[in-house]
C-alpha cells in the first residue's frame, strides 16, 4: 500500500532511489579507472587499456536514450511510480552480475563482451530513472517549492557518487593482489542490499498527482514520444544542450580525474577516491540550497550562473591538481563538483520538468536528458584520456570543458520561461495540485 504523498516524503523517496541507481551506475566509472584495464584488457598497453575501459563505460550511455524512450512512453501512459520500480530492479540485477563476472584470464574475450553487454543493460535501466524521479518530486510539490523539492533527485547523483567512491575507497585498502582478485567485486555485490532498501522506500509513495489528474480527465497521450517531439522538439534540444556541461563535468570528476590523478600526477589512489567523495558530499549539501534559492529569484539565472562558474573553475582546478599534492586535489574536486556545479544542478529538476506539458513530460525530460548524456557524458572520460595522451598536458582537457560550458550557456538562455521568479513571469509551470500530508 502507498503512503501519504506529502512533498517531503516523495522528495526523500526520490532521493534514496536515485542515490541507489547512481551508486550502481557510477561504481562502474571508478572500476573503469582502477580495475577493468588490468582485468578485462590485460593485453593492451596501459594507455590503451584505460581508453578501452572508459569506452565500455561510455557505451552504457548509448542505451540511455532507448531507456528514456521506453520508460518515458510507459511513464506517460501507465504512471511514473511503476516505471521507477522497474528501472531500479533492472539496474540492480545488472550491477550484481558485473560483480560476479569472470575476468579475461578466466574466460578470455567473452569477459569484455559480457562486461559491455551488462553496461548496456545498466544504461537502459538508468535511462528512465532521472526523469521519473524528478517528476515525482516536482509534480508532488506546490509551485512555490518546486525548485527545492526538485533538487532532491539531483542530490541522488552526488550521493550515489559518494557512496560508490566510499565503497571503492574501503575496498582499495586491501593489498593490491586481493583488491584485484576479489575486493573490487564487493561494491557491486553490495548493490543487492541497496536495491531492496530502494524498493521498500519507493513502494511507500503514491502516484504523481499530475499524472493522476491526467488519468481522471482522460488526458493521457496515445503516443507520448511522438507528441513530445511534435510539440516540444525545441525544448528537448535545449534540455540536451543545457545539461551538456553538467554531464561532462560530472563524469570527468568521478571517472577520469581518478585515473589522471593516480597516473599523471602520482596522487595515491586512496586520496584520489577521497577527493571525489568529499566533493560529492559538498554537492549533496549545496544542491538543495540553490534549489530553494531558485524559488525566490528564478531558475534560469542560477542555471546560467552554474554553467559560467564551471567554465571559470576549470583552469584553477587543474592548477591545484597538477601540484601533485593530495590535499589540493581534494580542494579542486570540491571547487568544481561541490561548488561550481551546484547553482545549475540545484535547479535542473524544476527548470527542465516545467518546460513540458504534463501528458508528455516524462518522455520529453527523459529524451532531452539522455540525449545530452550520449552527446557529452558518454565519452567525456575517453575524450579527456585521448587529449592527454596526445598532448601530455591538461590544457587541452581544460579547453574541452570550457567549450562545453559555452554550449550550455547559450542553450539555457533560450530555455522556456523568463529570468525572474516563476510566479512573476508566467513561466510554464504546471497547475499546482495540493498534496496530502
Amino acid at each position: 500500500m502507498s503512503g501519504p504523498a506529502s512533498p517531503r516524503r516523495v522528495a526523500v523517496a526520490s532521493f534514496i532511489g536515485t542515490t541507489v541507481e547512481f551508486y550502481d551506475f557510477l561504481i562502474y566509472g571508478t572500476a573503469a579507472a582502477l580495475v577493468f584495464p588490468k582485468l578485462f584488457f590485460p593485453n593492451a598497453s596501459p594507455a590503451s587499456g584505460v581508453l578501452l575501459s572508459f569506452a565500455t563505460f561510455g557505451v552504457g550511455f548509448f542505451a540511455r536514450p532507448l531507456g528514456g524512450v521506453v520508460f518515458g512512453h510507459f511513464g506517460d501512459r501507465v504512471g511514473r511510480r511503476r516505471m521507477l520500480v522497474y528501472s531500479l530492479v533492472g539496474m540492480g540485477v545488472s550491477t550484481v552480475l558485473i560483480g560476479l563476472l569472470p575476468t579475461y584470464a578466466q574466460i578470455g574475450l567473452a569477459a569484455p563482451i559480457l562486461l559491455t553487454l551488462l553496461r548496456l543493460a545498466q544504461g537502459f535501466a538508468v535511462g528512465g530513472e532521472w526523469g521519473g524521479a524528478t517528476l515525482m518530486a516536482v509534480e508532488h510539490a506546490t509551485a512555490a517549492r518546486r525548485g527545492f523539492y526538485g533538487a532532491f533527485p539531483q542530490m541522488g547523483a552526488p550521493a550515489g557518487t559518494a557512496a560508490a567512491t566510499l565503497a571503492f575507497y574501503l575496498a582499495a585498502q586491501l593489498p593490491d593482489e586481493q583488491f584485484l582478485s576479489w575486493g573490487w567485486r564487493i561494491p557491486f555485490l553490495v548493490s543487492a542490499v541497496l536495491i531492496v532498501i530502494g524498493l521498500v522506500v519507493r513502494l511507500t509513495v503514491n502516484e504523481s498527482p499530475d499524472f493522476a489528474k491526467l488519468r481522471r480527465r482522460s488526458g493521457i497521450a496515445r503516443t507520448p514520444i511522438v507528441e513530445a517531439f511534435r510539440k516540444h522538439w525545441r525544448q528537448i534540444l535545449l534540455v540536451a544542450g543545457s545539461y551538456l556541461s553538467q554531464g561532462v563535468f560530472a563524469y570527468i570528476c568521478v571517472a577520469y580525474l581518478v585515473s589522471y590523478a593516480t597516473t599523471a600526477v602520482e596522487i595515491p589512489r586512496e586520496w584520489a577516491l577521497f577527493g571525489v567523495f568529499v566533493g560529492a558530499v559538498v554537492a549533496v549539501l549545496t544542491y538543495p540550497l540553490f534549489g530553494a534559492l531558485s524559488d525566490r529569484i528564478g531558475r534560469k539565472p542560477l542555471y546560467l550562473l552554474g554553467v559560467v562558474t564551471m567554465g571559470l573553475a576549470v583552469v584553477p582546478a587543474f592548477a591545484l591538481i597538477n601540484t601533485g599534492r593530495p590535499a589540493l586535489f581534494v580542494a579542486a574536486l570540491v571547487l568544481v563538483f561541490g561548488l561550481a556545479m551546484a547553482p545549475a544542478a540545484g535547479v535542473t529538476g524544476a527548470l527542465f520538468s516545467m518546460a513540458f506539458d504534463a501528458d508528455v513530460r516524462y518522455s520529453g525530460v527523459s529524451i532531452g536528458y539522455t540525449l545530452s548524456q550520449v552527446l557529452g557524458s558518454a565519452f567525456a572520460p575517453t575524450v579527456a584520456a585521448a587529449l592527454y595522451a596526445a598532448t601530455k598536458s591538461s590544457d587541452a582537457i581544460a579547453a574541452y570543458l570550457i567549450a562545453v560550458s559555452a554550449v550550455s550557456a547559450v542553450a539555457v538562455c533560450f530555455m522556456p520561461g523568463g529570468w525572474k521568479r516563476p510566479a512573476d513571469t508566467g513561466q510554464p509551470e504546471a497547475e499546482p495540485v495540493p498534496a496530502r500530508d
